[in-house]
């Protein structure tokens, strides 16, 4: 990181658990913005889905750490697919296995520390969206706006459920149903992993506003989010 660079303009960062909305709504408000979105999330499926093709145990940390020792992550130039040494995992990284391998994954310390010091050289020069689940607290602690979104279970295991029903491998499996109760219990399973993981856990930070996406609709949420960047940071025009 060039840590002598001058910030170029706010760090919005947006945390919450799956299924609250953040990538919908964080790409919405980077666009709103002209900022860049950067999306943490993907980049630990595709570590996970990457590391798993080359047969390591994602549950080994030692494994990872030197897995990662190996590897480059880049993106294209809008941040919108991921690659790991040159190869695209975009496209496999939106179905329930790459999150489940991403959740036992991202409790491994070396993981973190590996894609975190990525995350802050991609966002220290400012003019970002970045969401993911410890943004606030880990990556970016004096962010200049923090927003953690939040929702109902039963509302986030629907949204999740309806986003794997509409998946590219969804199709590609033969249309195979998606059972709703696993998909809830799998998102119960990963809240529990993730809040409760010794390195970096899922916590609302103590300066974050916390907003419930459960009722609301896409655009109320944007312009609520960007009341609050322009309330905090004088920038962008809610006035929609």
């Amino acid at each position: 990181m060039k840590g002598k660079e001058k910030k170029r303009g706010p760090i919005i960062a947006i945390d919450g658990p799956s299924g609250v909305g953040k990538t919908t709504i964080s790409k919405l408000v980077a666009q709103s913005l002209g900022f860049r979105y950067i999306e943490t999330g993907a980049m630990y499926r595709a570590f996970a889905v990457a590391a798993n093709d080359a047969g390591v145990n994602v549950d080994d940390e030692d494994e990872l750490e030197e897995f990662s020792k190996g590897i480059e992550v880049t993106f294209d130039n809008n941040y919108e697919k991921i690659f790991i040494n040159n190869k695209d995992y975009s496209g496999r990284i939106r179905d329930a296995s790459s999150g489940e391998l991403a959740s036992r994954a991202s409790s491994k310390k070396a993981v973190r520390d590996f894609l975190v010091r990525l995350q802050r050289e991609l966002g220290h020069e400012g003019c970002v969206v970045m969401e993911g689940r410890d943004i606030g607290t880990v990556v970016f602690p004096d962010a200049d706006v923090k927003i953690f979104l939040d929702a109902k279970s039963e509302v986030r295991a629907g949204r999740r459920h309806a986003q794997l029903s509409a998946s590219p491998g969804f199709a590609e499996n033969g249309g195979a149903t998606v059972d709703a109760e696993k998909v809830a219990g799998d998102i119960e399973e990963r809240d529990r992993r993730d809040s409760t993981r010794r390195h970096s856990p899922l916590k609302k930070a103590d300066d974050a506003v916390y907003v419930d996406t459960s009722e609301a609709g896409v655009r109320d949420i944007e312009k609520r989010v960007l009341g609050i960047i322009k309330e905090r940071t004088g920038i962008g025009d809610n006035n929609r």
